[in-house]
């Protein structure tokens, strides 16, 4: 059995996908050009694209302790470009601007490694223009597009790469991650590894997070409290206050540092007289946060809408008596109580209410209107 490179021991519970990068790199003839790392999320599709980014570039294979790997894993590779974008869409202008970098020669690796994080985010007429790098890429430049599955993506951009299928690790496994990269206590790894349902990122933020974890706690504390229509509209302002508040705190210190370093950059004083142009530079930030912070308040309302699923998923647990650990297990005498005041019938449903609210809010709906509607609909009636 291959011994793996040291900068996939991070990718847990995939040892299938592993296995096929290995066999990549192990070929005498040059790399596949283009690669799909598909898999839902918490699966770490991100992680093992710039795992197998780092082994490409790297001089011994991925040590993961050499220049090059570190500088992967911090984000400064010069061969290593990323697009991961702060909108709710990724723009045909970053699309277009990330396809002329990619038609630069490596600077120090064999490779220049391009990696696209939710590709899903490409729009149709975003991912054509892709296609053609995809098709006929400069010699040397290897594609990584991640996405949840393969039907986000078009069926001519399907069919130009190799694709790698990746599965939720387990529970036990993202807390022995916890426990044995970042010295997370065993009992709160295994409680942030439950809670965030074996998203590695997710768990790690609840993990390490107090603030995380209590807005977590709130948004199922507002949840379970809704008996009636008033409570609904109470329960449905709290969470997008929440989700706010996520938002908030992800993006207010990076803005802050961006204002910063841009005003150092131009020179400018809280007594500067600024110009149009730096008028324009400041404006030009902004309207960027703004972007952000839209699609960070989205992320936000996501892990709301995961969470409360996980909520149901519990009261499904009880009513089938199905013996399931539960990933709230310190709400069961409140999930239990919701469990005998609906039917199965009626925790399906709201999964299913979920499920809708999340694909309606990737089309632009309003949000406090999709989490009024969700909050009804999740209103108790009696069994």
């Amino acid at each position: 059995m291959v011994t793996a490179p040291r900068v996939f021991r991070d990718v847990i519970s995939q040892p299938e996908a592993v296995s096929e990068l290995l066999r990549e790199l192990a070929k005498s003839k040059e790399v596949h050009h283009a690669w799909l790392f598909t898999g839902p999320p918490g699966s770490g599709r991100s992680q093992i694209a710039f795992a197998f980014a780092a082994a490409l570039v790297c001089p011994q294979g991925g040590c993961a302790e050499c220049n090059a790997c570190q500088m992967v894993r911090i984000g400064n590779h010069p061969d290593v470009q990323v697009l991961n974008t702060e909108r709710v869409q990724i723009s045909i202008e970053e699309v277009s601007e990330f396809i002329e970098k990619s038609e630069q020669m490596p600077a120090l690796a064999n490779y220049r490694i391009m990696i696209v994080e939710d590709a899903d985010r490409m729009s149709e007429r975003t991912s054509n223009l892709l296609l053609k790098s995809l098709e006929e890429p400069p010699k040397g430049t290897i594609w990584m597009l991640c996405a949840p599955s393969e039907s986000d993506l078009l069926p001519t951009i399907r069919s130009r790469v190799r694709r790698i299928m990746l599965k939720v690790p387990s529970v036990d496994e993202v807390a022995r991650l916890l426990i044995e990269k970042y010295s997370v206590p065993e009992h709160l790894a295994l409680t942030a590894a439950a809670q965030a349902q074996s998203h590695v990122g997710m768990a790690r933020r609840l993990a390490t997070n107090a603030p995380a974890r209590e807005r977590r706690s709130k948004v199922l504390e507002a949840v379970l409290a809704i008996a009636d229509l008033p409570s609904a509209i109470s329960a449905s302002e709290i969470l997008l206050k929440l989700a706010e508040s996520d938002g908030q705190q992800l993006t207010g210190e990076l803005d802050e540092q961006e204002r910063a370093e841009l005003l150092a950059r131009m020179g400018i004083t809280e007594d500067s007289k600024l110009t149009p142009a730096m008028r324009s530079q400041i404006k030009k930030l902004e309207d960027a946060q703004k972007k952000r912070a839209t699609r960070s308040k989205r992320d936000g309302l996501d892990r709301i809408f995961v969470d409360l699923m996980g909520l149901y998923r519990d009261v499904l647990a009880i009513q089938l008596g199905s013996g399931q650990k539960l990933i709230n297990p310190d709400l069961e005498n409140q999930i239990r109580a919701l469990a005998r005041d609906i039917t199965q019938a009626q925790a399906i449903h709201a999964i299913e209410k979920i499920q809708q609210v999340r694909y309606r809010m990737d089309r632009n709906v309003k949000d406090s209107l999709l989490l009024d509607s969700l909050a009804v609909s999740l209103r108790r009636k009696r069994a």
